[in-house]
């Protein structure tokens, strides 16, 4: 049947209707969950039950949406019926506009409380203080390696890792100059420096650098200086009010930040899973070996392996893994039973939904 224009948009009209009835018939679901949550004292925000969520979604998605259209969509509905459950404070590594800041949205949406702190140890104080029930912290980066400092706050801390995000790096060119002959000056933190320094080298080799603290700081900095650039996100661009002059100015497009949501949760396994622990040795020739050999016996995948100075005694060592499978699952089970008759110590953080 050909339809005319004004037919088809009363047509949409029609479905749109649909949705917002259907939209706040889950929501009014939602609020119903949230008084049973309340009551047995259950968390809000359960990833295993997202992950299965968006599984069953990407099955049902016939097109023409893409699935992380879907995803996307799903996400903020998910978000604002979660708010009416109860509201969600989040930390992050901040300020606003980073790249902490985007994968918080990932995770949570536009209807958490996303709040922004200066450090990663606060982002675990925070929760640990009851001021967020959430946190979302960077841990390893595919071009720079793993964060330090996310990893050392594990050892004095009893949070859990409940969930984690891969974000796309993409780094932008931010400033009020109308092409990239005007730019005197450069603000940028040192990371985006290091990632897009072939970039630089090539449209910008005279420009005076300024290291700034943060992507935003760079941005916010850019806005006041009509002479310079900065290296953010398209969410400083708008936050800051600074154009974006060149898109993916990055030297590894494939780059991607890895992060994980800290709190008290423990998932269920979904299966497919992946377990983040720490562990020590003692300080023997073969004891690593010996110890790491629990995983390959029972054929459980290792997908990071990190050394950290213990700092309670010269040249003693903690080791930080991350496996593919859950703690309930019965290889992982076995493989931890007998890595800890070789580790002088062994501790699970989180056992989680793996990230796509």
């Amino acid at each position: 049947m050909i339809m005319s224009l004004p037919e088809w948009r009363k047509e949409i009209d029609k479905i749109d209707e649909q949705i917002v009835q259907l939209l706040n018939r889950r929501a009014s679901l939602a609020q119903q969950i949230g008084l049973a949550k309340s009551s047995s004292r259950s968390h809000y925000f359960t990833p295993e039950r997202e992950h299965n969520v968006f599984k069953r979604l990407n099955q049902l998605n016939a097109g023409p949406l893409d699935s992380a259209s879907i995803r996307a969509v799903y996400r903020e509905v998910i978000s604002a019926c979660r708010a009416l459950e109860k509201p969600l404070g989040v930390a992050f590594l901040g300020p606003e506009g980073t790249f902490s800041h985007l994968a918080a949205l990932a995770r949570f949406g536009s209807s958490s409380a996303l709040v922004p702190v200066a450090t990663i140890t606060e982002v675990f104080s925070q929760i640990e203080r009851n001021q967020c029930d959430y946190g979302v912290v960077p841990v390893e980066n595919s071009w720079a390696g793993v964060v330090p400092e996310t990893l050392d706050t594990f050892k004095n801390s009893n949070l859990r890792v409940v969930s984690e995000i891969y974000q796309p790096i993409a780094h932008n060119l931010l400033t009020h100059c109308e092409n990239i002959e005007q730019i005197r000056r450069l603000y940028t933190h040192f990371q985006p420096l290091a990632q897009c320094r072939q970039w630089l080298q090539n449209h910008l080799p005279q420009v005076e650098v300024i290291e700034a603290s943060s992507t935003s700081r760079a941005a916010e900095q850019a806005s006041q200086d009509n002479e310079s650039a900065a290296i953010a996100t398209t969410l400083a661009s708008e936050r800051y009010n600074v154009p974006v002059l060149c898109r993916h100015i990055e030297d590894n497009p494939s780059n991607n930040t890895r992060f994980l949501v800290l709190g008290y949760n423990e998932p269920e396994p979904t299966g497919k899973d992946k377990t983040s622990l720490i562990f020590a040795v003692h300080n023997r020739a073969g004891e690593l070996v010996h110890a790491l050999n629990a995983f390959e016996k029972y054929d459980v995948n290792l997908t990071m392996i990190e050394s950290r100075p213990n700092k309670t005694a010269a040249w003693q060592y903690l080791f930080y893994i991350d496996v593919q499978g859950h703690v309930k699952d019965n290889a992982v089970a076995k493989a931890l039973k007998q890595l800890a008759e070789h580790a002088l110590m062994v501790r699970v953080l989180g056992s989680y939904p793996e990230a796509p």
